[in-house]
Formats: structure tokens, sequence, C-alpha cells
């Protein structure tokens, strides 16, 4: 799948679906689980890497994560038929200059199979970044709302809670879109905004937490299959994954230390051939 993709399916009616990967095993699982795209996030931040926010995770981290997640799509789909794999640019790959941004950009391209990637916020700096991105062949998703590299400003809270908020909202979603990306994510603010703004742009716009209004929806596949300590309230665990791996993995240990019955040893008739290593 292309970015242009998904444009095609807001055309037709049809719902996009999103969801994270980090390494091949879990881009094996999303791809075989039918997502139209699949994005690299910063999240693997926190739920991979163990930092407390997004903010730690490097260029050369997201490039190597990015690597791994394109191996897992290819090995679950057919050539030519892998979602279209985004990849986030993380926090101070593209705030700093314009250059910066496309030397960013350009190595995810160039670097890893994927096809787009993903920035935050909506400022000037960054619609000007973006528009040169776009100018430079790169395609560019948006995201605005709650953006959590800017965390230690917003915090985590829902976003778009006034009329005001919702009006600057509203005018970052068109200059987004009037700079080039070709689709948006809209993340915790109030459902009516995002059906408002899916009725107004022609852009996709994919929502988490943002009601079900939206051209699609993206989650963090951890937080669906329960692998997190705790999730978002917008993103309630599908399975509590977590809980179950814990116990199924108590349950192995304590058959090792207290095995229900020893195998009788039969007499050896000629020296037992070494096995084969498994790795």
């Amino acid at each position: 799948m292309r970015p242009a993709d998904l444009a095609s399916r807001k055309q037709a009616g049809l719902p996009i679906t999103v969801l994270t990967a980090w390494d091949a095993l879990s881009g094996a699982l999303v791809a075989e689980a039918g997502a139209d795209a699949v994005l690299v996030g910063d999240s693997l931040a926190m739920t991979v890497l163990g930092h407390a926010t997004t903010l730690p995770v490097t260029l050369e981290e997201m490039l190597h994560h990015t690597r791994a997640t394109a191996r897992g799509l290819a090995s679950s789909c057919s050539p030519g038929q892998e979602p279209l794999l985004i990849c986030d640019l993380p926090f101070l790959s593209y705030q700093c200059s314009a250059d910066e941004a496309v030397a960013a950009a350009g190595r995810v391209l160039k670097e890893t199979p994927a096809a787009a990637v993903k920035l935050e916020g909506a400022e000037p700096e960054t619609l000007a970044v973006i528009d040169r991105l776009v100018r430079s062949g790169i395609p560019v998703m948006g995201h605005i709302g709650l953006t959590p590299q800017s965390v230690h400003r917003l915090g985590y809270r829902r976003q778009g809670n006034d009329a005001p908020s919702q009006e600057r909202l509203r005018r970052q979603a068109l200059a987004l879109q009037e700079a080039g990306c070709f689709a948006l994510v809209l993340e915790h603010v109030p459902a009516d905004l995002g059906a408002s703004l899916q009725q107004t742009l022609d852009l996709p716009v994919i929502g988490i937490g943002a009601g079900e209004g939206c051209d699609g929806q993206v989650r963090v596949t951890a937080d669906l299959l329960g692998l997190t300590s705790q999730q978002p309230p917008f993103s309630p665990p599908l399975l509590q994954g977590r809980t179950l791996g814990v116990e199924a993995l108590r349950r192995w240990i304590a058959a090792q230390e207290y095995p229900a019955q020893e195998p009788p040893t039969a007499p050896a008739t000629r020296p037992a051939t070494p096995a084969a290593p498994h790795c």
C-alpha cells in the first residue's frame, strides 16, 4: 500500500486501520491481522525500551526498529502486498532546522523500506519543515491534538476542550493539509471535533481517542494486547496479554522445578547422538 491509497480509501468510504509495530514479531502479527498501515511509532521508547516518555528514543533506534518491522511484514505478506510502513521522526530530528529534517527523513526512506514519515505539531516552523519534506518527495503524515513529544508542555491531557482550542486545532489541520500531508493523526480530542474534521478535510483523519467519526483508527498494539502496565483511557486492552503471558511462564517454571514424574531411564545400547543446537 502507498500513501495515496489511504486517500482512495477515504473517498470510497472504507475504514482505515493503523497499528504500531516495533520488531519482526510484532510486524508479522499486525500484517497477518490485516492492518492497512503499520506505524513504527516513537511510542516504542516506552513500550519496548522502558523510557518514561517518547523523548529519549534516537533516530538510529527508529531506523533499527523500522528495518526489523519491515522484515516481519515481508515474512507475512506476498511481495508488493505489504501494509504501508510509516516511521515516526523522533524528538529533535526535525525541530532544529529544515535541513536536518530532510536529512533525517531522507535516511528513513533510504535506509529502511518505510514509505513515509510522521511528525508532530503544526506550528509555523513545523509547517515549513513539512513543506520542505513534501517538496523533496518525502510523504508526511501529520499529528495534532495530544502530541507526546510535547509532554512537558501539554502533559497527557485531552486537548480541544473549549471552543478557542478547537478552532486552533481546526486551523492547524487545514494548515497541515495545505502543507501537503497525506494523512493526519488526531489524538485525544472530543469526538465531535474528530467527526467535524473528517467532513472538512480531504486528507484522511486517523483518530486515536478522537471518536468513531474519523476516517480510520490507529492504536498502539502493545496497549490493545494488554502488554503494557497501563493503557490510556481511549485504548482499553482487548485481552490481558501481560497477565496471560506471566501466568503461562510461571506454569512452565513450576513444571521445571517440581516435575510431576521423572521419566524412567532406559539402558543405553550405544552412545547417544548429540542433538543439533537450536541456535
